[in-house]
């Protein structure tokens, strides 16, 4: 199993991706509050994250999983300023494949900050981690969200139906994939 860099991960002049820190929980818990109608259409998590407790928790989770290998979570800066989120959901180590997951400051959007955080997960999960597949699943409704994937080369692979239950209704997810063969032809 391949140590995880738990280090700043530079995009570019404006854009950084941090590991998260304990000490980060006053800030995500208040840009998810400030995000909250914006996140709870695609997220459910949001009525799990009523305190600033409730960050911390998932803070100290997402440390543990990087220090177990199951994966790395990263704050996304902007300009010195926290603007989303960004990491694996548990790695299959078997089978080295991980899927990832993100959100961003309805603020920040249209900006290309997803896309270029992605493209910087994606290089050190493959070149770094050295898994071979990475899946991005998405609210078949989401429609700018399911651009991400699409602007990554990402190849759909299918819906799944009622993937996903949001607060009072379920979600199908379009899957898309990108092997590590294929990131490395672009590059």
């Amino acid at each position: 199993m391949k140590s995880l860099i738990v280090s700043e991960l530079k995009v570019d002049e404006n854009l950084v991706l941090i590991p998260f820190k304990e000490e980060d929980a006053k800030e995500l818990f208040l840009l998810t509050d400030k995000n909250r109608g914006h996140l709870r259409e695609w997220l459910p998590w949001l009525d799990f994250t009523l305190k600033e407790d409730d960050t911390l928790k998932f803070l100290q989770n997402v440390i543990n999983q990087a220090d177990r290998k199951e994966g790395l979570q990263f704050g996304i800066w902007y300009d010195g300023k926290l603007v989303g989120a960004i990491g694996h959901h548990k790695i299959d180590w078997i089978n080295r494949r991980v899927s990832l997951g993100y959100w961003l400051d309805k603020d920040m959007t249209g900006k290309g900050i997803i896309v270029r955080s992605c493209e910087k997960l994606i290089e050190i999960t493959f070149k770094d981690i050295n898994l071979n597949l990475i899946t991005i699943a998405v609210a078949t409704e989401n429609i700018k969200s399911k651009s991400i994937p699409k602007k990554l080369g990402f190849t759909y692979e299918g819906t799944l139906r009622q993937r996903e239950w949001l607060y009072d209704h379920f979600v199908d997810h379009d899957i898309y994939s990108l092997l590590n063969s294929e990131w490395k032809e672009k590059k």
